[in-house]
């Protein structure tokens, strides 16, 4: 989960086969990050700032811990993390916290963020995961063949290959493992500058001071600079006394 593509999709040195799993992930990692931001817009989730700053370090470092821990080329963590990922998953019990909502430590040009999902809410997340993936992708396609009698041999091959690619989000992101191995997974997507009125305005459906500040928001005719945030986003998924959570903690700064 959330990593990301590794080059242009457009790259014409791309076979057809290469470019459209390219673009598959450009759709996958859009995917996670709408799924993952829009509970404010879909399904009734609070921004609750004020989250005590001692808490929000401490999320912050254990993540950083588990993520040093984690092999680099499986999400799968190692045992020795269990302790750390169990017990982030289990903060919302510990310190009295809600699920589902967006809880926030905000500093001048720096933002925290953490959500946590349990039981039915991760079913939610995963059903929206793969309906973002698969509107995005049928709706490149459709609009593609909608000009169909402009494309080169190159291009007809590139939405061909396209067609075939099938995507189980569920599977993709070690579902099934989680629940019957009882496995802990963090994964995460970062990018040196993200659009901050376009997350919160586009994706969250909320003004960018809601999420940020007013102190740290951008003006109201932004430049490019006003807007460009760096973002870091972390996934843990786990179980926890039988029950599937997710632990969302995003780091960004001005």
């Amino acid at each position: 989960m959330f990593d990301e593509p590794m080059e242009d999709p457009a790259e014409p040195t791309l076979n057809p086969a290469d470019r459209a799993r390219e673009k598959a992930d450009e759709f996958r990692v859009h995917a996670q990050l709408a799924a993952v931001f829009e509970g404010v817009r879909k399904f009734d989730a609070r921004i609750i700032p004020g989250l005590n700053p001692e808490t929000a370090r401490d999320i912050q470092r254990t993540m950083g811990r588990l993520e040093k821990a984690k092999p680099a080329d499986t999400p799968i963590l190692p045992k020795e993390s269990t302790t750390d990922a169990a017990g982030l998953l289990n903060l919302p019990k510990t310190r009295d916290l809600s699920t589902n909502d967006y809880h926030v430590h905000r500093r001048p040009g720096e933002v925290m963020i953490v959500r946590w999902l349990a039981g039915e809410e991760v079913e939610k997340l995963y059903e929206r995961l793969q309906a973002h993936f698969d509107a995005a992708l049928s709706g490149f396609i459709e609009d593609e063949r909608a000009n169909e009698w402009k494309l080169d041999e190159k291009a007809q091959a590139f939405l061909t290959a396209l067609e075939a690619v099938k995507v189980n989000m569920a599977e993709r992101l070690l579902r099934d493992p989680i629940r019957k191995l009882n496995i802990f997974v963090l994964s995460t997507q970062t990018a040196d500058e993200i659009n901050i009125s376009y997350l919160c305005d586009h994706i969250m459906g909320v003004s960018a001071a809601e999420l940020v500040g007013e102190q740290s928001a951008p003006p109201d005719e932004p430049s490019e600079s006003d807007l460009a945030w760096f973002f870091k986003l972390f996934a843990l998924r786990g179980m926890r006394d039988g029950v599937e959570q997710m632990c969302f903690f995003t780091f960004m700064q001005k």
